[in-house]
Formats: C-alpha cells, structure tokens, sequence
C-alpha cells in the first residue's frame, strides 16, 4: 500500500502541478547542491573517488563535475552525490534528517544529460526525488537515525524516482524501481568514530544506487512490491518505530512538496552545530568580549546533537566539523565558522583548544522535545567579571522560518564556485539556473569546467 501509493503520487506528477514558488526553492536547491559538489571535488575524498570512476571508465553519457569528463551515468551519479557531500555546506531537511540533494540531484542530472531531459523535466525529477526521500525519512525518523545514516539509505528511494521521472517510468515500473532501491539502501554511522570518509561514500551510492534501480526498473526488471512496509522490507530491518502516517499524508497536495521545507548551511559544519554557532556568534558581536574574557559556554541542546558531535577531541578538520566544543570555540573567538575557518591552523590553535576546556554541554529536556521539528540551542557565556549572557537560537540560518534571501544563494554559490570556476563562468551559470525551467537542454546548466577552471 505505502510504496504503491508512493509510486503512483511520483508517476503521475506533471511539471505543471507545480506552483512557481516550489520551481524558485527547486532552482535554488540545485544551485546549492552545484556550489558544495564544485567545492568538494578539490577534497582529498572527492580525488579518490574520481580517480576509481576513472579507472573503471564508462560510456561517456554524463559529466563528472569533478573534472569535466564524461562517464557513464552510474559513475557520474557516484563522483558527483559524493563530492557534494564533503564541505559540509550541502542541504538538510530537520524532520526526515536527511541531505536530500546530495543523493538526489547527481542522480537526476546524470539522467537528465544522458536523456536528453528538459530543465523542466529535471526540476520534476528533483521534486519527486525529495518528495520520497524525505517523507520515508521522517516516517523512520529518529529510531533510523541511531544507526542508519538516512542520507545514504532514504536517498536511495529518492534517487531512483527522480531517474524514474526522467525515464518516464510508470507506477508498476516506479514500484519495482523502489523495490530495487530499498535492497540496497544502506549507510551506517559507524564512520563518525573515526571521522572516516565512508560518509561522503554513502550519498554517491545512493545516487549510484537509485539509477540503476530506475534503469534496471526500465528493462522490465522486477523487485518487491512492498519495499517498505514487507515484513522483510526496509523498515522492518532498519526502524523500530515507524510513523506510516508520513508517508501519505498530504501527499498529492498540489500546494504543498516537502522541498518547501528544506535547510541551508550558512556554517560549514554538521548541522547540529548551527544553532550554537549562529547563537555564539550573535553573543560575540553584541557583547564584544575578548577569549580571555570567557569562564565557561554552556550549550543546552537535544539528545541526538550530543550523539553525532560531542567529541572533544577532534583529530582532523572533518573531525571538528561533527565537534560542538570546537565548533563553539571557534565561533567564539574567531566569529565566523566558513570553509576557510575550518583549517589546520585552527584545529591546532591552542586558544580554540583551551576554549574547548570551557565549554559545557547538557540536553535541556524542553529542548530535547522539539527535535526532529526543531533543532535548538541556549547558550549561555559567563564571563569572568560574573556577568553572564544568554542567547537562544530556535531556528538556525537557512531553516524555512529563517530563510537564505535570493542574494545569499548567490553570494554562497560564488564563494563555492571561485574554488574551481573563473567568475564569467560563475556568473553564466546564476543566468541559467535561475532560469532552468526553461532550459531545453540540461547541458546549459552544467559548468564548462574544462575551459573554465581555476585549477
């Protein structure tokens, strides 16, 4: 029933279903997903992965944004959702805890360029991929998410009914493309230990993943029929706790798709540090106070923040971005918590360091009840005079309550790009994906990287 009536909501959505203010959020959520996979193939993690599609060649269908080479669809699909992955600057949806673009859109693109597709039939693809993916997210959300990594399980789901849009599948052919889908959705927290690059592997796969679910779907070939709700399925192996009601509710709403619910990073780091950092920050600009000044930082947070990012000793840059202490300490004294600031020299400095020391974090039962819905901070500075101040930060930058003005997108796409693009180049792609819709050929909205590039 559930994954039938998932399919059939994604094989009968039309382009024209679609009211202009979700086409706007989709062409900005393409734009931001292009700026961190631009900046992530100049990643240590995102040159591995490149050079293994490489290696194992394709038919050159779609562009690896990594270097501007054609590969097949699959490989394009892998290099392009794992270097979107890496900065930290990608998509999050709070309910369904997930990084939709990440699996979805390199999964789409690929077919897309491949297909032929229109910017039209593209930004359908991306709707209905978020669409699935989130709501399967937020059905498994948060007893998944202690050990499953939802982005590289649920966008699994989400990837293979956005190439099945672009393929034009029907809801017998999408059911079996999710079927294929959810006996590979995986991805497992363990990585966090070591603050291992398996992370980045696990949205490129889902994207990998989900196209060949969606290709192989084409070919006639079959799959369970309920993926999801089997008593073998994916959520009898992966949840405890389930919420069907996610799934459908609303679903078909012509007014309402859960893309309109997507967050954006103004912080290089996990998400579930965003709220201290914009708290923090905001505390440094009003009260002035100088490192020196500082006692003690108490964060007062939610159970599942402390869970991915209580570690107070980060070996690696990666490694501080999934640290609250760190990440609080450097937003402290240096004010700013941007893809520059998370640097050798920072992970090393010995005043972030001490800071560290000072920082305290407890879960506020009143805040622990508003998460997933929410992801909010107290902090509270006491500073060595005896004055203490307190600041509160329910929405971080970029929640839907809180929004990224049309300016910003663009001004983060540029810092993002200029790591491998020159600025005409940059400033022809803001043209043309602010007008994807449009676009008759999905080629106009992929950069020039060969003669473009920075490098």
């Amino acid at each position: 029933m559930y994954t039938a009536s998932l399919a059939e909501f994604v094989s009968d959505l039309k382009f024209e279903d679609l009211p202009e203010r979700v086409i706007e959020e989709t062409t900005w959520a393409y734009l931001d997903w292009m700026g961190s996979a631009l900046a992530g193939s100049t990643s240590e993690p995102g040159r591995i992965i490149h050079e293994l599609a490489v290696h194992f060649g394709g038919n050159p269908q779609a562009t690896l944004l990594s270097d501007g080479s054609k590969n097949s669809v699959l490989n394009a699909a892998l290099v392009n959702g794992a270097i979107s992955h890496v900065v930290e600057l990608d998509d999050v949806h709070k309910g369904g805890i997930i990084h939709a673009a990440t699996g979805v859109i390199p999964a789409a693109l690929a077919a897309a360029e491949a297909e032929g597709a229109s910017g039209s039939q593209l930004v359908t693809a991306i709707v209905a991929g978020y669409e699935v993916a989130i709501r399967i997210a937020e059905a498994i959300t948060p007893s998944h998410y202690k050990i499953w990594h939802t982005t590289g399980t649920c966008c699994t789901f989400g990837a293979a009914v956005a190439v099945g849009k672009i393929l034009d599948l029907n809801k017998e052919e999408m059911i079996n493309a999710l079927g294929s889908a959810g006996t590979q959705a995986s991805g497992l927290w363990e990585f966090i230990t070591d603050s291992a690059m398996s992370k980045h592997l696990h949205p490129g796969k889902a994207a990998l993943n989900g196209a060949l679910a969606a290709y192989s779907a084409q070919k006639g070939f079959t799959a369970a029929q309920k993926i999801l709700e089997g008593d073998r399925g994916f959520f009898a192996a992966t949840a405890p706790e389930v919420d069907y009601s996610k799934l459908t509710d609303g679903l078909g709403d012509k007014t309402s798709y859960k893309i309109s619910e997507n967050s954006y990073k103004f912080h290089s780091s996990c998400r579930h540090t965003h709220a201290t950092l914009d708290a923090v920050i905001k505390l440094k600009e009003e009260v002035q106070f100088e490192p020196q000044d500082i006692a003690g930082i108490e964060v007062n947070t939610y159970q599942v923040s402390l869970d991915i990012t209580e570690s107070y000793h980060p070996t690696t840059i990666y490694g501080a971005k999934f640290s609250l202490p760190f990440c609080a300490s450097l937003g402290v004294i240096k004010g700013s918590a941007g893809l520059d600031d998370f640097s050798e020299d920072n992970l090393n400095d010995s005043t972030i360091r001490q800071m560290m020391t000072k920082v305290k974090l407890v879960v506020d039962p009143e805040i622990n009840k508003l998460y997933p819905g929410k992801w909010p901070v107290r902090v509270e500075i006491s500073l060595n005079n005896g004055k203490k101040h307190s600041e509160t930060a329910l929405n971080p930058k970029g929640d839907p309550e809180n929004p990224f003005t049309p300016a910003e997108f663009r001004e983060k796409f540029r810092q993002l790009a200029s790591l491998r693009l020159q600025s005409d180049e940059i400033q022809r792609l803001l043209d043309t994906v602010e007008k994807m819709k449009q676009a008759t050929d999905v080629t106009a909205i992929i950069p020039n990287l060969e003669s473009n590039s920075v490098d």
